[in-house]
């Protein structure tokens, strides 16, 4: 009977333990993204996109025609499928597929005209649930606000029971914008570049202990991520979700090496690429939307690009904050003024050669200190 007892007891110990560890443990939500920028109202998610699938009717409820006999019912009867039937299911819609380069990076290209999918752009991020910094459909560049993906807080045992009542206690210390570029390639078709930047919140102090303060910065770029969002963009445009995840899945990339170095100084130096120019210029193009450039406009027949990038040199890191920092304290107007222009030149020199020159906003070779690091940047993602 005693040992009975004691049985009794290390169950009920061993029990009570699981339903603690239960309740306190990390439990992500079902859903990956919950994105939610400060301030606002909670828009519909992509988990299942409407008016995508036809509903599956009841059988039972199918009024027949011309069957007298309860024989005869189940005869036609049984001839019916009990899934819908290929046409009432949305495919993958024709016209889309994603293309790559290297191991991380994926485009979408699609059969229509920017000016025809820009519209359709602007809403799939706005009903993610993010805010648009930048609209410019002259450029085709759309870049979201900072937000939060919401879906990165554990539900545990407290906030499960408290529900949305102390929300705003709660943060991921982590930020995501987007940027989307829309451009047309040399068939009239429309590539759509999505690319990721990351921002986490570090905290500092006067020594390991006591924590003064709190700063922004940068974390990588995620690569997954960003075929995420274009493996549900394509869902937006219509495609289904299982062949969208398996467009974004089994993209080719190209299998050409590259080779990129940075050559001369002063007016003569320059960013060399071994590739031909298409490759180059989309890859220019990716490098700037990852990286801290505002690009205004482009033009591809002249290979260039106008942009507006901060002089890293120009901010004393012992006075001022640092430039993730500005991102959540300073107006877009005033991160404007403290961003120069500049023109990156992409130009080929033969058939499997490439030089990338930054120029000043009147198209002279510039000759302060901006190019090594503009160069510098462009060479880092591009050899990524």
């Amino acid at each position: 009977m005693c040992v009975d007892l004691k049985l009794r007891f290390r169950v009920l110990v061993v029990l009570a333990g699981l339903f603690l560890l239960n309740a306190c443990s990390t439990n992500f939500i079902a859903e990956s993204i919950d994105y939610k920028s400060a301030g606002e109202k909670k828009t519909p998610n992509l988990s299942f996109p409407p008016d995508l699938v036809a509903p599956t009717v009841d059988k039972r409820y199918t009024v027949q025609e011309g069957a007298a006999t309860l024989s005869e019912y189940n005869s036609k009867n049984s001839k019916k499928p009990d899934q819908p039937t290929a046409s009432s299911v949305t495919p993958t819609q024709a016209g889309m597929k994603v293309e790559k380069d290297g191991s991380n990076k994926r485009w979408l290209v699609v059969t229509k005209t920017p000016d025809e999918l820009y519209p359709k752009v602007k809403s799939f991020w706005e009903d993610t649930g993010f805010l648009i910094n930048v609209d410019s459909p002259n450029t085709g560049i759309l870049e979201t606000d900072w937000a939060e993906n919401r879906a990165k807080i554990p539900q545990d045992f407290i906030r499960r029971n408290l529900g949305k009542v102390m929300d705003s206690l709660y943060s991921t210390g982590e930020r995501d914008k987007f940027r989307t570029r829309l451009e047309k390639n040399d068939k009239g078709y429309t590539e759509i570049y999505i690319t990721h930047r990351g921002a986490e919140e570090r905290l500092v102090g006067n020594d390991a202990v006591t924590v003064t303060s709190s700063v922004w910065t940068a974390r990588p770029s995620d690569p997954e991520l960003e075929a995420e969002m274009i493996s549900r963009l394509m869902i937006y445009l219509g495609a289904s979700k299982e062949g969208s995840k398996e467009a974004v899945n089994d993209a080719k990339g190209l299998a050409v090496t590259k080779v990129s170095r940075i050559t001369g100084s002063g007016a003569d130096m320059a960013l060399v690429l071994n590739q031909g120019f298409d490759r180059s210029w989309r890859e220019i193009g990716l490098a700037l939307d990852r990286s801290n450039f505002t690009v205004e406009d482009r033009d591809r027949s002249q290979g260039i690009y106008f942009t507006r990038f901060v002089n890293s040199k120009d901010f004393d890191s012992e006075k001022k904050p640092g430039f993730f920092s500005r991102l959540f304290t300073t107006s877009k107007a005033d991160q404007l003024k403290q961003a120069k222009r500049y023109r990156i030149l992409v130009k080929s020199s033969d058939a499997n050669t490439t030089k990338v020159t930054v120029l000043d906003v009147d198209g002279k070779p510039e000759m302060s200190n901006v190019p090594p690091q503009i160069l510098s940047i462009i060479n880092n993602e591009v050899t990524q």
